[in-house]
């Protein structure tokens, strides 16, 4: 037998679901593969700390971009989810014990990478209590102490059944909370199914709740099969939850037995979104096929604190 007989299938949970054709992709979603010597310093210090990417575990397009100018997308809680989302790369399973010391490798990470702006994720971790917002508030904690100067995002689970977890990340202070709806509600039996989609919604407008100053953010995919004016909703939604900014990217299938591409949505369309958020009342939006949540995070960052700004001077 070949290795690659023997090896375990990444996604054994989605061994017996039908298998979708992987469609050609257009050329206007071709990325260059990542070769810099950036990139691989960058893997270094990550793998010399012993930390996760969502940049490498959910098989991002834009790795080879960010990366090579060392920024990095750190995943905590290990690199197994306990959901199964029809649209997601990452392992699925029995996840291992928290690491205790990954708070500080991911400050000391940080540090050696030199981020202005870092993004912290995770996989969803429905075995623990909190839902792992303990863990979430000691890494921006550690980051704050070895890093004062580093703005710091952080992109959680929905914490759903783990009451007073929201509270706990919150308290500790992430420049932007961000949450990902993913996609339209329609949509969620198939792909999001361990997910609630007024739960995320609501989750996102206590964060404002709880701290109004915090900036907000979330995002979905398209091209699962979501019609024009159910992307036009979920703004609506995002609104009245007073979100500050979202993105809007193309979903691109991992593999066979993840769920399907409907259609490549062409970049004048996501142009055409962009218009739209920004109508309904954004003060940031990222909309276009590569756009993914931490992609231009830092950049995207400065936009919105100056949106933020001239929104408070235009109203004195």
């Amino acid at each position: 037998m070949t290795d690659t007989q023997t090896q375990k299938p990444r996604h054994p949970e989605k061994a017996n679901r039908p298998d979708n054709p992987i469609q050609r992709k257009p050329e206007w979603i071709r990325v260059k593969a990542p070769v810099s010597k950036q990139f691989a310093a960058t893997r270094k210090i990550v793998k010399d700390h012993n930390l996760h990417t969502v940049c490498e575990e959910a098989g991002c397009p834009n790795i080879g971009e960010c990366w090579a100018k060392k920024h990095a997308t750190m995943m905590i809680m290990g690199d197994t989810c306990t959901r199964a989302c029809t649209f997601c790369d990452v392992k699925t399973g029995k996840p291992n014990p928290l690491d205790p010391f990954e708070p500080t490798n991911v400050a000391q990470a940080v540090q050696k990478l030199g981020l202005e702006h870092v993004v912290i994720t995770s996989v969803d971790r429905d075995d623990l209590d909190d839902g792992g917002a303990t863990h979430f508030a000691e890494t921006i904690t550690a980051i704050r102490e070895a890093n004062p100067g580093t703005t710091i995002e952080v992109l959680t689970p929905d914490f759903l059944r783990k009451p007073g977890a929201l509270e706990l990340v919150v308290e500790a202070k992430p420049d932007v909370f961000n949450h990902n709806l993913e996609t339209v509600p329609g949509l969620y039996y198939g792909v999001r199914p361990g997910a609630r989609y007024f739960h995320s919604l609501r989750l996102l407008q206590q964060v404002k709740e709880l701290d109004p100053t915090m900036f907000t953010k979330s995002g979905i995919m398209v091209g699962l099969g979501e019609k024009r004016e159910e992307v036009l909703q979920v703004m609506d939604d995002l609104r009245v939850a007073d979100v500050d900014f979202i993105t809007i990217g193309q979903y691109l299938q991992p593999s066979v037995k993840h769920h399907g591409i409907d259609r490549f949505v062409h970049p004048d369309e996501f142009k055409s979104y962009e218009q739209m958020a920004y109508s309904k009342g954004f003060l940031m939006v990222s909309s276009s096929p590569l756009t993914r949540s931490s992609h231009h995070a830092g950049e995207d960052f400065d936009r919105l604190r100056a949106a933020r700004q001239k929104k408070l001077d235009a109203a004195e």
